[in-house]
């Protein structure tokens, strides 16, 4: 028995190192996820931009709203000139932050009494918000321990407020999210396994001799699975909204106008994945090879500002980055059209040379 299970590794393993395809899945996605993984997954918050209103006239405003210009975790400083910015400022996430530093703060500080500084911070973020907050009062504390090194007490503490989150409800942020990469894992596994299906089962060749044209055949394996995506992406939106309590602000109008781009998107790069497939098994290698890329890229799990720059520009093609914004914009503060539709374009142009792609691809493969 031992010496037919040595046979029969020793030939499996020789047919996989023998075939180009499988050494090229043991080697390169491991290598460029290592990358991807070790430069996008952090859970540091830095390249924060700030926003600081100070109306304090006095020395110690100045103090204060300079130790967070130097602090290295600010990336940039947003100088406000009323209190009517802040919510624009929130709203479009110019800035994930909002310094607020009172009239009378100085005075206060100097007198001895008690004052506050206002730290407005946007909850769509959970997890970069508490860790803002935590950088935000060590940075006062510090401040007023060089202030007044002998003092015992703090005459001055940090306010913070979340927006679009009050309560920093984790339920919040992730489940919209999930909406967004569970459908993105249905309709690439549907459309990968399409054309690879085929070609496994041996009913390819029936397609080919059939009076269908190659690009009404990609149609008719695209629109089923667009159907299908969309039906499992409602079933999740409605555990969301009723099941999880989860607050939908928005119009579920704009929010399907931009799911089915986004699905499109998709669609087209899981047709091509299966053009390039010869098996179902190289069709879900290949799904795996762009899922987890595409995920950590997208902003869910750490925020794409604190990724290095050269790998930021790769986020700008990745669908899923794009709709994430919306789906938690619409779900959380009723995010306006223009805002939709300024994140749904770069999904039209990638929708459209993903689809164009997988057309090329297939009519090649068919010739």
């Amino acid at each position: 028995m031992l010496t037919r299970l040595r046979a029969l590794m020793i030939k499996e393993l020789l047919n996989i190192l023998r075939d180009p395809k499988s050494r090229t899945v043991l080697i390169v996605p491991p290598i460029i996820q290592i990358f991807v993984f070790s430069f996008a997954m952090t859970m540091e918050a830095k390249n924060i931009h700030l926003a600081v209103l100070n109306l304090d006239a006095g020395r110690a405003g100045f103090e204060l709203v300079q130790r967070f210009q130097n602090a290295e975790t600010f990336s940039s400083i947003m100088t406000l000139r009323g209190q009517a910015e802040i919510s624009s400022v929130l709203d479009e996430q110019r800035a994930l932050a909002v310094l607020v530093v009172p009239v009378d703060f100085s005075r206060r500080l100097e007198t001895g009494e008690t004052t506050a500084v206002q730290l407005l911070l946007d909850g769509r973020k959970t997890n970069t918000a508490q860790i803002v907050q935590g950088y935000a009062q060590r940075i006062l504390d510090g401040f007023l321990a060089d202030l007044n090194p002998a003092a015992g007490r703090r005459p001055a503490t940090l306010l913070t407020r979340h927006w679009f989150n009050p309560n920093l409800e984790f339920m919040w942020y992730t489940v919209p999210s999930l909406i967004c990469i569970l459908s993105t894992i249905i309709s690439l596994i549907l459309t990968a396994l399409s054309v690879a299906r085929e070609r496994e089962m041996g009913t390819f060749e029936q397609l080919l001799v059939s009076p269908l044209q190659p690009i009404e055949i990609l149609v008719g394996k695209a629109l089923p699975a667009l159907f299908l995506a969309l039906c499992s992406a409602s079933l999740l939106l409605a555990i969301a909204i009723f099941v999880f309590r989860i607050p939908f602000q928005g119009s579920l109008t704009l929010l399907y106008g931009a799911m089915v781009i986004f699905l499109m998107a998709i669609i087209g790069i899981g047709l091509f994945i299966s053009s390039l497939s010869m098996t179902q098994q190289q069709a879900i290698l290949g799904a795996f090879v762009f899922m987890p890329p595409a995920v950590i890229l997208s902003g869910f799990a750490t925020p794409i500002e604190n990724m290095p720059g050269w790998l930021q520009n790769f986020t700008v093609v990745n669908p899923l980055r794009w709709f994430l914004i919306i789906v938690r914009g619409i779900f959380l503060k009723d995010m306006p059209p223009t805002d939709v539709l300024a994140n749904t374009l770069p999904m039209v142009a990638i929708a459209a040379v993903t689809l164009t792609a997988a057309t090329w691809l297939f009519k090649r493969r068919m010739e």
